[in-house]
């Protein structure tokens, strides 16, 4: 698959690119980067898997490993590409650092998009264009240079949006939505065993109707998706960081049909569990194998979570 990184054949473990479209959609490939989008001029919606978000000048979006993405412009775009495999930056190591992992890419509560403020933008700026120096120049050491840039990149936006984001922010013309933080500590709870919107919305006490336009006004997703979309990220850590076969992983997120669940990991990746597993681990050296598992919480990353809540449950460690 010649758009995933391969160091086999030569390619580098980050690149940078510039990013222009306009009016048509754009659907990059698939790919095993994370990925992020420095948008400088221009505005749009942009699409990480099914969840929907507009997006403007000075903002920043956030794309993990094998995502779906899609791009429209309402007026032309351009900025800056930057991707990066686990080779080069481990994002769930340097989630023990900074949080980043839980705040700016796989929070499937959340918005992937840091919106910049003057002072943020004119060092995210500086940052990206000492990246494409030595990106192009590759003098003495440029990968650890680069390596440190990216890294000061990534905290300057984890610092930002989690001083200016709440978890699960509601809609501006529905201010209260408790409801939301309750969801995300029920869903994360009961994920491996839950898989119906009515049963989060029984529990809940609302309608599924209610309980799924609250989902999709703040979250840009459905109520279906966003519990798809912790049950594969539960998968992929699994397939990733063990040994475990893909019936047993399958089974424990709720699916007695191996055949359904590597179907529904198909569709969510572009590619089946087995060569999730066995392509990544081969190009990672085995790396990916000594790590943790069993990672922080989600609830933990994204910040503090009301405990005050008659639904508050101990959660289970859960991938990020």
């Amino acid at each position: 698959m010649e758009h995933l990184f391969d160091p086999r054949r030569g390619d580098h473990a980050i690149r940078l690119s510039d990013l222009r479209t306009s009016g048509n959609a754009w659907e990059p490939s698939r790919t095993n980067y994370f990925t992020i989008y420095f948008i400088q001029s221009g505005s749009g919606r942009f699409w990480a898997d099914t969840a929907c978000f507009d997006f403007g000048p000075d903002s920043t979006l956030f794309f993990v490993p094998y995502q779906h993405i899609r791009l429209t412009a309402d007026s032309p775009v351009q900025g800056k590409i930057i991707q990066f495999h686990a080779n080069f930056l481990c994002v769930e190591t340097f989630h023990a650092e900074v949080g980043c992992s839980g705040i700016l890419f796989n929070d499937p509560y959340g918005i992937p998009l840091v919106q910049l403020d003057e002072e943020t933008k004119v060092k995210a700026v500086r940052l990206i264009e000492e990246l494409s120096t030595e990106h192009a120049e590759q003098e003495l050491a440029f990968s650890e240079v680069m390596l440190a840039h990216l890294k000061v990149l990534l905290v300057l936006a984890t610092r930002l949006k989690a001083s200016t984001t709440e978890i699960c922010v509601p809609a501006t013309h529905d201010p209260k939505h408790p409801v939301l933080i309750e969801l995300r500590e029920l869903i994360e709870e009961n994920y491996c065993t839950l898989h119906a919107p009515a049963e989060y919305a029984k529990l809940l006490h609302v309608t599924p109707k209610s309980l799924g336009r609250i989902v999709r006004e703040n979250l840009g997703t459905t109520l279906t998706e966003l519990i798809r979309a912790r049950i594969l990220t539960h998968a992929k850590w699994q397939l990733l960081h063990t040994l475990r076969p893909v019936k047993e992983i399958a089974r424990e997120v709720g699916y007695t049909d191996e055949l359904y669940f590597s179907r529904l990991f198909k569709k969510a990746t572009g590619c089946s569990p087995k060569f999730f597993r066995e392509f990544e681990t081969e190009i990672r050296g085995g790396s990916n194998l000594s790590m943790p598992s069993s990672p922080s919480s989600i609830l933990d990353a994204g910040g503090s979570v009301d405990t005050s809540s008659s639904t508050k449950k101990k959660s289970k460690p859960t991938e990020i």
